[in-house]
C-alpha cells in the first residue's frame, strides 16, 4: 500500500475531557476509553464503507487489546488518531491512539471481523481490500 493510500485511511478526532468521562479517582473511565475506540472505529468505517465492495456489510469487534501510559483528566484535549492495518486473515486489525499535547498516552489494537448484512454470516475480506 503507497504512502497516498494509507492516508487516506487515517481518521482524527478531537475531544475535550468532561465530567461524564471520569471514573471515582477523576481521570478518564478505562471503560470511556474502550467505548472511544469503538465509536472511531465506526465513524471511520462510515466514511469509508462507500468506497469499498462491503457497504452493506459490518464489523464486530472480536478482540481488544489496550495500554494505558498516562492518566488523562477534566479539561485535557485528546486527539485520537485511527486506521486500519493489514488485514490477517478473517481478522482486520485496527489501532486507535490517543494523545495528549503530542504524547501518546493510550495505545489501543482491536482486531474486527466482517459479517454480511443480509446473511448475519462472517464475510470473508480481500487481502487488498484496502487498496480502494
Amino acid at each position: 500500500m503507497n504512502y497516498f493510500c494509507f492516508m487516506k485511511l487515517v481518521h482524527t478526532k478531537e475531544i475535550v475531557v468532561s465530567d461524564e468521562h471520569l471514573d471515582e479517582l477523576n481521570h478518564v473511565n478505562n471503560v470511556q476509553f474502550v467505548h472511544w475506540v469503538e465509536e472511531m472505529a465506526k465513524e471511520h468505517w462510515e466514511l469509508l464503507k462507500h468506497q469499498t465492495n462491503y457497504s452493506e456489510d459490518f464489523w464486530v469487534m472480536h478482540d481488544h487489546h489496550i495500554q494505558y501510559k498516562k492518566q488523562v483528566f477534566k479539561g485535557e484535549k485528546l486527539s485520537m488518531k485511527t486506521y486500519p492495518e493489514k488485514p490477517e486473515g478473517l481478522k482486520q486489525p485496527r489501532k486507535v491512539e490517543f494523545y495528549r499535547d503530542g504524547e501518546l498516552v493510550v495505545d489501543s489494537r482491536t482486531l474486527w471481523i466482517m459479517f454480511d448484512k443480509h446473511t448475519g454470516k462472517i464475510k470473508r475480506i480481500e487481502k487488498d481490500w484496502l487498496e480502494f
